[in-house]
């Protein structure tokens, strides 16, 4: 690519912050604008140790919002869109369909149209494998393919793969230039302390329950942020306009096994995890089989899961006041209400 300006929405998020910590750190004559609407889970601390680069801007921006993005575009006249924004909480979709609706399928339809209207050479649309369903524990053998076909199980996945449709439908109409990424499970530095690895990692370090849903038993695919990123940057990069690829870690896990995997690294016993009721609709497996994107785009994941997760464990115990501030916030009273009466 030659010198660019991406627009990273949702990028004070914890997908997007490390795709703007990595594009900042790769390429030093792109200038990367931020928009983020700074809701529950958007964290400017995660962008702190950019926020002075010459070549970042933040802006404090809801997708929904046409007006607001339209005047960014004419602003900044960017060649690339990277769509990292979404309401992305199983649990609070169940609590409040509505506002995934509106931020993950209106706001990308605001996002389309100002793509549309001045004009860009990339738009990508950063989904999940969610949108698939899920998979039967008893058939190892069955993995999540680009063809696989769209069987969402909660408010969600519905609200991404609707997403994703548009994205799809504004190439086949409209000849914008779109590519989508499903990736599986991510973990790493930036995690919001509700999903389930930082949420161990805290609770593990201050002694408290661990709540797991039903048996534990449920199966994901880890993918380490890093290797997201990278793959990101590649589809920009190389991926064919108007195609979907799969972003998968080849780490399979119960969430079990992950649980005592933190509590092992911790030096904190398995007494502290206690099961709860499961989750409404709660899918047992997903598995990506990211075959497309390695024959096409030569990319793999170079994070085995035994080094991501003590590299994990490593960045919370070294940087505790950021989740710390996140978790004697608003987020404490969501717990509350979550899983207060089922420990």
């Amino acid at each position: 690519m030659t010198k660019k300006t991406i627009i990273v929405t949702g990028g004070a998020g914890f997908i997007g912050g490390n795709f703007v910590h990595h594009m900042l750190k790769k390429y030093s004559d792109y200038r990367i604008v931020c928009l983020d609407a700074l809701t529950y889970a958007g964290n400017l601390e995660t962008l702190e140790p950019v926020m002075k680069n010459p070549n970042f801007r933040f802006v404090k921006l809801d997708i929904t919002d046409r007006s607001g993005v339209y005047k960014l575009f004419e602003e900044e006249r960017p060649e690339v869109l990277v769509n990292f924004a979404a309401e992305s909480h199983v649990d609070r979709s169940i609590e409040n369909p509505g506002v995934f609706v509106s931020t993950n399928v209106m706001g990308t339809q605001v996002l389309l149209d100002a793509c549309r209207k001045f004009g860009i050479l990339r738009y990508h649309q950063v989904s999940t494998d969610e949108v698939y369903g899920d998979l039967p524990l008893d058939r190892p053998d069955l993995f999540f393919t680009e063809t696989t076909p769209l069987h969402t199980s909660s408010p969600y996945s519905a609200s991404k793969a609707g997403a994703d449709l548009l994205v799809l439908a504004y190439h086949r109409t409209f000849k914008l230039p779109v590519t989508i990424s499903r990736c599986s499970n991510n973990y790493g530095p930036y995690h919001f302390p509700e999903k389930l690895i930082p949420l161990m990692i805290a609770n593990a370090l201050a002694d408290k329950p661990l709540p797991v849903y039903g048996d534990g038993m449920n199966v994901r695919d880890w993918l380490y942020v890093e290797d997201h990123c990278r793959a990101i940057d590649l589809i920009l990069e190389k991926g064919r306009i108007g195609e979907v690829y799969n972003v998968g870690g080849h780490n399979e896990m119960h969430n079990i096994d992950i649980v005592k995997l933190i509590l092992k690294a911790l030096g904190k016993p398995e007494s502290l995890i206690h099961f709860v009721k499961d989750r409404a609709g709660h899918d047992r497996r997903y598995a990506i089989d990211p075959a497309k994107i390695h024959s096409e785009l030569g990319w793999l994941p170079e994070t085995k899961f035994a080094d991501g997760i003590q590299k994990t464990v490593k960045w919370y115990l070294d940087n505790k006041p950021w989740w710390e501030h996140i978790v004697t916030g608003e987020y404490a009273d969501y717990y509350k209400k979550m899983y207060g009466d089922k420990l």
